[in-house]
């Protein structure tokens, strides 16, 4: 009886949000009510920089018509403002940048995730939301840019030369 409900509950940590993101907002988009749910998260390592993301969430009714009952679509888009004072971290420097924020959308195979990249040249973050599914090439998607030049950044380890 203790393996089933402890792979229950695996399974829902695996699903649900991580407590560093919030939903701030949500509604239903048909009648069947799916909602699209709107999470803000803090970059981890940019203070004074928050990204909101929108992206899907079934409903019973779907899920029932449907099956497919753990998983939702991958689909997200996304939007990083200035939120405060800009304090830059120990950030990845490199082309690929890093990941700052992901998401379940299955128990296995699907997820979203956020990555950050810095466009020295531009002085500028690059957040990319986009799903990791496996299926015909389905990367879906989202870019969001803010701009250093006016931000007035502290870099903690010394601004990238």
């Amino acid at each position: 009886m203790r393996r089933p409900l402890t792979a229950l509950l695996l399974s829902l940590a695996l699903v649900l949000p991580s407590a560093a993101q919030e939903v701030v907002g949500e509604f239903s988009n048909d009648w069947t009510g799916n909602e699209l749910d709107i999470t803000a998260f803090p970059d981890p390592a940019v203070k004074g920089i928050t990204c909101h993301i929108v992206d899907f969430d079934r409903s019973v009714w779907d899920r029932l018509s449907k099956g497919n009952w753990f998983e939702d679509p991958s689909n997200a888009s996304l939007a990083c403002r200035q939120t405060g004072p800009v304090v830059i971290g120990d950030i990845d420097l490199s082309r690929r940048g890093e990941e700052v924020f992901s998401e379940r959308k299955s128990l296995v195979f699907k997820s979203i995730a956020v990555r950050r990249i810095y466009d020295k040249a531009n002085d500028t973050l690059i957040y990319v939301v986009y799903s990791r599914q496996v299926k015909d090439a389905s990367a879906k998607m989202s870019i969001s840019t803010v701009p250093l030049f006016a931000a007035n950044p502290v870099w903690e380890k010394g601004k990238p030369r």
